[in-house]
């Protein structure tokens, strides 16, 4: 029973390892898989969504800003009654609240070029998103063709040395008849072990390629990557029928650099503008509505004391005579109850309050006169960068066209190598069969043969990356290019 489950568990493990070894990568999922992980790419786009914020915070610039208060607070000792404006001894609590609408109705225009800096940030965040992403899908494509020329690098070594191995056996068999001498039998031997040293270095190759494709898209799971076998063709060479002209034409108008460089160039301006305004005024305006709240009680009249209905007082006298002089007021009676209504209280003791404030910059130790200096400089310099990146775009462009035509003419002379190789092998197999050249005459043949193959599969894979190059100059996304 436990031998069975043993067994069902190993078929369960197996069926999950091949299962996960069935898993071939294509270019096309190697791309989109990397766009969609890749750390810069994510970085990019969290730049671009920080740029639509700063393009929000912009337009809540020209938004009143309304804030509301309250306060709540107790006084004990001598202290005025905000309510009767009377000084006393006492313990009483206040509370007051308020609203204020404040609004910026000129800022020397800074407002609105903030707005437009902040649009124009926000394209510029894309283009570079959109540049991190050709850059991300190119660097893979690059990759991902190295592990193919390796693979097809290893077929070629293990085809010829399959070749090898049946001219082993065939030598073996001439040398136990007699026919050929003991020394062809050791070269050809000389050449099997040669073969089989360089497929061991092959093999390693394709292996390092893989683990840097995968690292490449964050994949650690290195021994079941793989790309899906498929046979890649040459691409047709229309893009080199246009003139290297029209090509830099239309890579200035849609690669990625030189637009950042001009949006750079624009966004440097935009920052002198913005510079500029703290030569002016600023004008702002506010309304303020506010009320207020005492706990303490209030005191009303209770009418005249009947036990004492008049106060008599000593006012004065008669200058001539001496005479006194009395006032009489009535002796009222003062009757102490709770706290006025809150409600009350809030509707009596409200007010408003509205007006404008201008500030007018007068000096400010040279701090705005050096803002627009640096200014300045910094559209001067991005004046100066855009300009080399037009250049710069020129140059690999210009090298991007001649690298193509030359991998072009390289891979069709690899072809003729090939064919010329191959006659050439055919000739020198022929003669060593029938005794007329020796084994390493003929191991000489074949290792040329071999080498061509080599030469022409590194020339295939270097034309396609250079024609996918050029084409991306052209305004060829790598997600249209079929490979």
């Amino acid at each position: 029973m436990k031998i069975k489950l043993l067994i069902l568990c190993c078929g369960v493990l197996g069926l999950f390892a091949s299962q996960a070894q069935e898993k071939q990568w294509t270019l096309r999922e190697c791309v989109e898989y990397a766009l969609e992980n890749n750390i810069t790419i994510k970085q990019s786009e969290l730049n671009a969504a920080a740029a639509d914020i700063e393009k929000s915070d912009a337009i809540g610039n020209f938004l009143p800003s309304l804030n509301a208060s309250a306060s709540n607070t107790w006084r004990s000792g001598l202290a005025t009654d905000p309510i009767t404006n009377v000084n006393s001894t006492q313990t009483f609590r206040t509370s007051s609240y308020g609203v204020n609408v404040g609004v910026t109705l000129f800022d020397g225009l800074r407002n609105i070029y903030q707005l437009q800096r902040a649009k124009i940030n926000s394209v510029l965040s894309q283009y570079n998103l959109g540049k991190s992403k050709d850059d991300i899908a190119l660097f893979v494509a690059n990759s991902y063709l190295q592990v193919l020329l390796n693979k097809e690098s290893l077929k070629v070594i293990e085809k010829q040395h399959e070749i090898t191995l049946e001219q082993l056996k065939r030598t073996t068999d001439l040398v136990d008849a007699g026919v050929l001498p003991q020394g062809d039998l050791l070269e050809i031997q000389a050449t099997s072990a040669d073969e089989l040293t360089r497929i061991v270095q092959a093999e390693n190759a394709v292996l390092i390629a893989r683990v840097s494709l995968a690292q490449t898209l964050l994949i650690k799971d290195y021994e079941n990557f793989d790309i899906a076998e498929q046979e890649y063709l040459v691409p047709s060479a229309e893009i080199l029928n246009k003139s290297i002209e029209e090509i830099r034409s239309t890579a200035r108008e849609s690669r990625y650099e030189v637009q950042i460089a001009e949006q750079n160039k624009i966004l440097a301006e935009k920052d002198l503008q913005i510079a500029r305004g703290a030569y002016y005024p600023t004008l702002n305006g506010s309304f303020n509505y506010g009320t207020s709240e005492v706990g303490n009680n209030t005191f009303s009249s209770g009418g005249i004391d009947p036990d004492n209905p008049v106060t008599t007082e000593e006012i004065g006298f008669v200058g001539s005579t001496g005479e006194s002089v009395f006032s009489s007021r009535p002796n009222l009676l003062l009757v102490e109850s709770g706290p006025t209504p809150f409600i009350e209280q809030l509707y009596l003791n409200d007010g408003i309050s509205y007006g404008f404030s201008l500030s007018v910059p007068i000096f400010n130790g040279f701090a705005a006169r050096n803002n627009v200096k640096r200014s300045k400089i910094n559209v001067e310099r991005t004046a100066f960068q855009f300009e080399q990146a037009a250049l710069d775009l020129d140059s690999n462009v210009y090298q991007a066209y001649l690298d193509a035509k030359g991998a072009a003419e390289a891979f069709e002379a690899s072809q003729v190598a090939v064919n010329a190789q191959e006659r050439a092998y055919e000739y020198a197999k022929d003669r060593y069969d029938v005794g007329l050249t020796n084994a390493f005459d003929f191991s000489q043949s074949k290792f040329r043969l071999e080498n061509a193959q080599s030469n022409a599969v590194q020339a295939k894979f270097d034309y396609i990356f250079k024609i996918k190059v050029l084409e991306l100059y052209f305004g060829i996304k790598l997600a249209d290019i079929k490979l």
